[in-house]
């Protein structure tokens, strides 16, 4: 299947992490011998009009051709991806954490193709919401702010708030890729349930 150009699409990738539980760089552990973040930014490079990495150091993204902002809402998920569609020039985002180790093109596109009438279109897998690899529109904007300024950094309190389709594992069952798309690393053990090779 050929990639989709989504003209309408800004890919975002979350960067505003510390890192403390894993104890180095998440953004630049290699997978098959790509950088976690390489891997990501490379998956949007083909699809989206463009790609913006949020939160963290400016210098850590030097290398690649994108542009970087600073969080407006420091400290939390939300924050990155409120900001992420506040300086998107696209009705859309869609959004990876930067320590997504095996991001599906097949689910980001099957996710893309339900987005119209909706506010977010978010996963649902391990009989949990996966909004770190899901897609934001404008609408959700307002929404976000608000939630940021009473002090509630939870996402999953968004999906209320908001038109969101849900999309179900059953869904994605016949997808390549979907079985793992949703992991993220966080510690050290985390590599090694997986079985990646520090």
């Amino acid at each position: 299947m050929e990639n989709t150009f989504h003209h309408s699409v800004t890919g975002v990738v979350l960067a505003g992490g510390k890192s403390r539980r894993m104890g180095r760089d998440k953004a630049f552990i290699p997978i098959d011998g790509l950088p976690m973040v390489e891997r990501i930014i490379g998956l949007f490079a083909g699809r989206f009009a463009a790609v913006l990495v949020i939160g963290g150091e400016a210098e850590r993204f030097a290398g690649y051709n994108v542009r970087h902002h600073p969080d407006i809402y420091p400290g939390c998920a939300l924050g990155g991806l409120y900001t992420g569609l506040y300086v998107a020039e696209t009705p859309y985002i869609f959004v990876s954490a930067c320590d997504i180790p095996y991001p599906s093109g097949m689910v980001m596109d099957h996710l893309l193709s339900l987005r119209h009438g909706f506010d977010a279109v978010v996963a649902e897998s391990d009989n949990a919401l996966q909004p770190l690899f899901a897609i934001y529109g404008k609408g959700c904007q307002e929404a976000m702010r608000l939630q940021l300024e009473d002090g509630n950094p939870c996402i999953l309190d968004l999906f209320p708030r908001i038109t969101t389709r849900t999309v179900t594992p059953a869904e994605l069952a016949s997808i390549a890729g979907a079985d793992r798309c949703f992991c993220n690393l966080n510690t050290p053990e985390d590599m090694q349930q997986l079985q990646i090779k520090q």
